[in-house]
């Protein structure tokens, strides 16, 4: 496990490195040029305070604050000195500042790290909450299939799941805004406080009291987690059902059976457990997904958590956000990862971070 976490450690580095490099550009650009207009807006007001000055004096002055400024940011410095130290700002988190566009929603702030800290919440609350439940309903509806295979049940949730894996989570989510939101209210003159909200992530104005806070988010929630759900659950309970079976058809679990064993037995603890690490893998790669947020997704709903984040920044060419945005994910990956190790020594005991047990 040490090594995994060092081995996590050197790959964040790397990214932050990479990033980094990638970024600065775009990144000094932004900063020369806030540098020049905040030098230009001192000089016109050094020029009223001295009216006698002449026109070379002015340029002089001009190129001397902007040399100060430069230094002061260590533009003066040679590119690689410069990569190195915005690598380093990265790691310990001083993301810097949005240009303006993008700010936090809450307090208004443009602390970059402040802004990712604050949508990041809103994604875990909604797809992880999404992905948990598609999970719990794949997984059972996978064992349930496996155990019965061939039957109407098997058919049809193969059938089932084909036809939800293809549908695109952007089309789902407009129906269910069109069918839930306007649909329905209007054909069974639903009152206008009984319909689903489609949009945000809180009524406005926000509730004051705890509780009435946590009903408005539960129902802001209703729609796009349906959406997720009902999109993904047929994939889960599809590739659950393909592992299981192959495992129920081993020597190893015939030979159970042979020996009596009670088939609640057999499963729970022979099947299961074999099948447990691929079961874990794709929940945490799904999971680790989440995470991320879905950029159309979360337009689709104004749903305010890090798709939406990634869509302004594009859209307003906010770069320190974007190289927050992916410092932030890998982060979240490599401690997922090393989870995902640690999580596979306790279903499995013969399983060994780095190496196979030998045996």
């Amino acid at each position: 496990m040490a090594f995994r976490v060092v081995n996590a450690i050197v790959v964040l580095v790397i990214v932050a490195f990479i990033a980094s490099y990638l970024f600065n550009t775009a990144m000094e650009k932004e900063l020369i040029a806030s540098i020049q207009e905040s030098v230009r807006a001192e000089v016109m007001q050094w020029v009223k305070e001295n009216p006698g000055v002449t026109k070379e004096q002015i340029q002089a002055y001009y190129q001397l604050r902007l040399q100060e400024e430069y230094r002061r940011f260590g533009l003066d410095q040679p590119y690689v000195v410069r990569v190195f130290r915005r690598a380093i700002s990265v790691i310990r988190f001083d993301l810097g500042r949005s240009k303006g566009a993008i700010k936090s929603f809450s307090t208004q702030s443009r602390d970059v790290a402040t802004i990712l800290l604050e949508a990041l919440p809103n994604t875990i609350l909604l797809f992880t909450t999404g992905t948990v439940i598609t999970i719990i309903i794949g997984i059972y509806l996978g064992f349930r299939a496996a155990r019965s295979v061939g039957s109407l049940f098997d058919r049809a949730l193969s059938a089932v799941a084909m036809v939800t894996y293809s549908l695109p989570m952007w089309w789902t989510g407009m129906m269910m805004i069109y069918l839930f939101c306007y649909q329905l209210p209007h054909s069974f003159s639903i009152p206008p406080e009984w319909v689903l909200p489609h949009a945000g992530i809180v009524d406005t104005p926000v509730p004051r009291e705890p509780l009435a806070y946590v009903a408005s988010v539960l129902r802001h929630m209703i729609l796009p987690v349906s959406t997720l759900v009902l999109v993904s659950f047929g994939g889960y309970a599809y590739v659950t059902r393909s592992v299981v079976l192959g495992i129920m058809q081993q020597d190893f679990v015939m030979a159970a059976r042979a020996k009596g064993l009670p088939e609640r037995k057999v499963i729970y603890g022979h099947v299961l457990r074999t099948a447990s690490p691929s079961i874990v893998t794709m929940s945490i790669l799904s999971l680790l997904s989440s995470l991320g947020g879905a950029i159309i997704t979360e337009a689709v709903f104004s749903w305010p958590g890090m798709g939406t984040l990634y869509w302004m920044s594009l859209w307003n060419g906010e770069v320190a956000v974007l190289l927050g945005l992916t410092y932030i994910t890998t982060l979240l990956y490599l401690i997922s990862m090393v989870a995902a190790d640690l999580i596979y020594g306790l279903l499995d005991p013969r399983v060994r971070v780095g190496i196979m047990a030998k045996g």
